[in-house]
């Protein structure tokens, strides 16, 4: 799992995982998501996740379960300022009401690190289709 971090006056917060370099997400939806694109922002340093892999409409998803393919995956490169966008498969990702995304590895430290995620895509209300 991981723990939220950055408690002094100009830290940032940071999301930090426990004993390894593994980081799992479940990110569930209010309504229908048509996920377009995401980016993901680290310090430029080891602790960066390497590599990111997403499961859609998984609920309650485990490490146990980042065993399955993932619907999409990336190696991403260091990114402290967010700037890169990772686009998904729109098909793959186009009726989506619970994201998980896995980081397995990092550039080599201990732990990861991870400041900020960012989802882009199009929000649609249940039952309004």
């Amino acid at each position: 799992m991981g723990k939220l971090c950055g408690s002094s006056e100009g830290d940032a917060p940071f999301v930090e995982s426990d004993d390894d370099e593994e980081l799992l997400f479940n990110i569930p939806f209010t309504g229908s998501v048509k996920l377009k694109g995401v980016i993901v922002m680290g310090e430029d340093d080891g602790t960066h996740p390497a590599e990111m892999r997403l499961f859609r409409n998984i609920p309650h998803m485990s490490f146990d379960d980042t065993a399955k393919e993932p619907e999409q995956s990336f190696s991403l490169s260091r990114d402290p300022l967010g700037e890169l966008e990772y686009p998904t498969k729109i098909a793959r990702f186009s009726n989506v009401y619970h994201l998980s995304m896995h980081f397995p590895k990092n550039f080599g430290a201990e732990t990861t690190k991870i400041f900020y995620i960012g989802l882009k895509g199009e929000w649609t209300e249940w039952g309004s289709r």
